[in-house]
Protein backbone atom coordinates (compact mmCIF):
# COMPACT_ATOMS: atom_id res chain seq x y z
CA UNK A 1 0.00 0.00 0.00
CA UNK A 2 1.49 3.50 -1.28
CA UNK A 3 1.75 6.05 1.26
CA UNK A 4 2.35 9.58 0.38
CA UNK A 5 2.98 11.69 3.53
CA UNK A 6 3.45 15.84 2.64
CA UNK A 7 5.11 18.54 5.32
CA UNK A 8 6.29 21.65 5.28
CA UNK A 9 3.88 24.06 4.22
CA UNK A 10 2.50 27.18 6.23
CA UNK A 11 2.13 30.71 6.37
CA UNK A 12 4.44 33.11 4.68
CA UNK A 13 5.07 36.47 3.54
CA UNK A 14 5.51 37.35 -0.35
CA UNK A 15 9.01 37.03 -1.23
CA UNK A 16 10.13 34.39 1.51
CA UNK A 17 10.80 30.58 0.83
CA UNK A 18 9.25 26.90 2.14
CA UNK A 19 10.79 23.40 1.41
CA UNK A 20 7.86 20.75 1.26
CA UNK A 21 8.97 17.78 2.01
CA UNK A 22 6.78 14.08 0.92
CA UNK A 23 7.99 11.04 2.44
CA UNK A 24 6.90 7.94 0.39
CA UNK A 25 6.57 4.31 1.24
CA UNK A 26 4.72 1.18 0.14
CA UNK A 27 7.04 0.73 -3.81
CA UNK A 28 10.50 0.66 -4.32
CA UNK A 29 10.44 4.64 -4.20
CA UNK A 30 13.70 4.93 -7.17
CA UNK A 31 11.37 3.24 -9.83
CA UNK A 32 8.69 6.44 -9.69
CA UNK A 33 8.47 9.82 -11.05
CA UNK A 34 7.48 11.88 -8.19
CA UNK A 35 6.13 15.06 -8.93
CA UNK A 36 4.26 17.93 -7.28
CA UNK A 37 0.84 19.56 -7.62
CA UNK A 38 -1.22 22.49 -6.51
CA UNK A 39 -4.82 23.08 -6.27
CA UNK A 40 -5.69 26.96 -4.91
CA UNK A 41 -9.39 27.70 -4.30
CA UNK A 42 -12.09 27.67 -6.85
CA UNK A 43 -9.19 26.73 -9.41
CA UNK A 44 -8.44 22.79 -11.47
CA UNK A 45 -5.37 20.69 -9.63
CA UNK A 46 -2.24 21.97 -11.91
CA UNK A 47 0.72 20.58 -12.18
CA UNK A 48 3.79 22.36 -10.87
CA UNK A 49 6.98 20.32 -10.68
CA UNK A 50 8.38 16.51 -11.92
CA UNK A 51 11.48 14.67 -11.33
CA UNK A 52 12.42 11.30 -13.22
CA UNK A 53 12.86 8.47 -10.95
CA UNK A 54 16.82 8.87 -11.19
CA UNK A 55 16.67 12.38 -10.43
CA UNK A 56 18.50 13.09 -13.23
CA UNK A 57 15.55 15.29 -15.07
CA UNK A 58 13.16 17.75 -14.06
CA UNK A 59 10.22 19.28 -15.11
CA UNK A 60 8.34 22.66 -13.84
CA UNK A 61 5.13 24.87 -14.85
CA UNK A 62 5.93 27.99 -16.41
CA UNK A 63 4.39 29.78 -13.58
CA UNK A 64 7.32 28.62 -10.93
CA UNK A 65 10.16 28.04 -13.20
CA UNK A 66 13.74 29.90 -11.81
CA UNK A 67 11.74 30.29 -8.29
CA UNK A 68 11.32 25.86 -7.34
CA UNK A 69 13.32 23.69 -7.62
CA UNK A 70 12.52 20.20 -6.92
CA UNK A 71 14.97 17.10 -5.90
CA UNK A 72 14.71 13.74 -4.30
CA UNK A 73 16.36 10.85 -2.13
CA UNK A 74 16.13 8.01 -3.22
CA UNK A 75 17.67 6.62 -0.24
CA UNK A 76 15.14 8.47 2.04
CA UNK A 77 12.29 7.87 0.20
CA UNK A 78 11.54 11.83 -0.04
CA UNK A 79 10.94 14.10 -2.54
CA UNK A 80 11.10 17.93 -1.81
CA UNK A 81 9.78 21.53 -3.43
CA UNK A 82 12.24 24.37 -2.62
CA UNK A 83 10.28 27.17 -3.03
CA UNK A 84 11.74 31.12 -3.60
CA UNK A 85 10.60 34.05 -3.66
CA UNK A 86 7.01 33.19 -3.10
CA UNK A 87 4.26 34.84 -4.42
CA UNK A 88 0.40 35.37 -3.45
CA UNK A 89 -0.46 33.52 -6.09
CA UNK A 90 1.12 30.11 -4.84
CA UNK A 91 -1.68 30.23 -2.16
CA UNK A 92 -2.96 26.74 -2.87
CA UNK A 93 -2.44 22.98 -1.21
CA UNK A 94 0.29 21.57 -2.45
CA UNK A 95 0.14 17.51 -3.04
CA UNK A 96 3.26 15.30 -4.01
CA UNK A 97 2.24 12.67 -5.91
CA UNK A 98 3.98 9.61 -7.69
CA UNK A 99 3.07 8.06 -10.72
CA UNK A 100 1.64 4.26 -11.47
CA UNK A 101 4.32 3.27 -13.76
CA UNK A 102 7.84 2.18 -12.86
CA UNK A 103 10.58 3.99 -14.91
CA UNK A 104 8.05 5.97 -17.10
CA UNK A 105 8.85 9.45 -18.23
CA UNK A 106 8.14 12.41 -16.24
CA UNK A 107 4.58 13.90 -17.01
CA UNK A 108 2.89 16.95 -16.30
CA UNK A 109 -0.98 14.96 -16.40
CA UNK A 110 -2.53 14.24 -13.11
CA UNK A 111 -3.94 10.92 -14.44
CA UNK A 112 -0.93 9.86 -14.87
CA UNK A 113 -0.48 9.61 -11.33
CA UNK A 114 -1.96 6.70 -9.39
CA UNK A 115 -0.96 7.75 -5.44
CA UNK A 116 -1.51 11.06 -3.62
CA UNK A 117 -0.76 12.48 -0.31
CA UNK A 118 -3.21 14.00 1.71
CA UNK A 119 -1.75 17.54 0.82
CA UNK A 120 0.22 20.66 2.86
CA UNK A 121 -1.33 23.97 2.37
CA UNK A 122 0.96 27.02 1.52
CA UNK A 123 -0.41 30.69 2.00
CA UNK A 124 1.59 33.84 0.74
CA UNK A 125 0.41 36.81 2.12
CA UNK A 126 0.96 40.09 0.57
Amino acid sequence: QVQLVESGGGLVQAGGSLRLSCVASGRTFSRYVMGWFRQAPGKEREFVAAISWSGGRTYYADSVKGRFTISRDNGKKTVYLQMNSLKPEDTAVYYCAEESVAYSGASSIADEYGYWGQGTQVTVSS
